[in-house]
């Protein structure tokens, strides 16, 4: 049974408003959406994430989703539009949106800011998925002068959706965001950039390290423009001790003799590792330290699906799962992650089986 109640009004039909609307007719909930797009409207609507605005509507809840440089005059003008709405935003930063209605004397008691911690890097109503949200952190910003009954509305809105709600101060979580969204995506179109230099040969020896790496370089950087500028002094902030690591990187290899050099390398390579450990782990629980198990298998149709069912026969639980193309060779590479207990029956059960282990 969903808890939001009422008529909801999506504002954006790209990735995130299509999602929303998607999740939410799928429980129940009447939806429309609105765009300033016509063609983007007609396309959220034809996929399903909910029906065209009437003038008699008199909705609930409002989700703006729109780009982070027009979020504050969007929210304030729904706002006023609609003065019995609770209305809340998904935009990545908080406080510049906050800062703007504050000046403008927005109701800010109908007012929360929020952020789905979600995505991928295609957008778009095409690329919705009403499951987009599930199991994933929803952050509630919600500010002094929010109501308690908006921001409950909030959380069962996160809770409808399958989200897990979070909340945080508009500071805390840009603060946050900058360290591990913002920072990460700038970092990772600052390595693919460095692609663009190779010699033609050499991007031919890419594997799986490269692709992890730089796959979030693919994101749409007209978007990421908007969200870097609107949280510039903590990007700045997490930036720096990037930069100063990268410094001490650079120094180190200056001259690998001179005292000091291989252990400030080392250091940082170590520092990097206790980071890692510390990215919580499967269900946001703490981090595992798993076992891998290296499956290989034909690149041709129906064998990934035979090897995970007869998993599945076994018993055994997959905590997670890589996929690897070998370059050269009609192969792939499964990277089997498992409770260290388990290791090893499964790697026993496989091989009884037929397939082909490495290592």
């Amino acid at each position: 049974m969903n808890r939001v109640t009422g008529s909801v009004r999506i504002v954006g039909a790209g990735l995130i408003g299509t999602s929303i609307g998607l999740a939410l007719k799928k429980i129940g909930v009447d939806v429309s959406i609105d765009d300033v797009s016509p063609a983007n409207q007609r396309l959220a609507i034809d996929y399903g994430a909910g029906r065209k605005p009437a003038e008699t509507d008199e909705p609930a809840l409002i989700v703006v989703c729109v780009p982070p440089d027009v979020t504050a005059r969007t929210v304030l003008a729904e706002l006023r539009a609609y003065p019995n709405a609770v209305v809340t935003d998904v935009a990545s930063v908080k406080n510049s949106v906050l800062e703007e209605l504050t000046v403008a004397e927005a109701p800010l008691a109908r007012y929360v800011g929020s952020h789905p911690m979600a995505g991928r890097e295609r957008g778009g109503a095409l690329a919705g998925r009403a499951d987009l949200f599930f199991g994933r952190p929803w952050v509630i910003c919600a500010n002094r002068d929010s109501s308690a009954a908006s921001t409950l509305l909030l959380e069962q809105l996160a809770l409808d959706l399958g989200s897990v709600p979070v909340r945080l101060t508009p500071a805390d979580h840009d603060r946050a965001v900058a360290m591990v969204s913002h920072l990460p995506q700038l970092v990772s179109s600052l390595l693919a950039a460095q692609l663009n230099r190779a010699e033609s040969g050499d991007l031919a020896l890419s594997g799986q390290g490269l692709r992890d790496t730089t796959r979030i370089a693919a994101s749409d950087a007209k978007l990421w423009m908007q969200i870097l500028s609107g949280n510039t002094a903590d990007v700045r902030d997490a930036l720096q001790g990037f930069a100063e690591d990268l410094t001490r990187v650079i120094k180190s290899f200056d001259d690998l003799e001179a005292p000091g050099a291989l252990s400030d390398l080392g250091e940082v390579l170590l520092t990097g590792n206790r980071g890692v450990a510390l990215i919580p782990g499967k269900h946001g629980s703490a981090a595992t330290n798993y076992a891998q198990v290296v499956v290989m298998i034909d690149d041709k149709p129906g064998q990934m699906a035979k090897l995970l069912t007869e998993i599945g026969e076994i018993g055994i639980n997959l905590e997670d799962l890589k996929l690897e193309h070998s370059p050269g060779a009609e192969i792939g590479l499964v990277e089997l992650f498992v409770l260290p207990e388990a290791e090893s029956s499964l790697v026993a059960a496989l091989a009884e089986r037929g397939w082909r282990l490495a290592g």
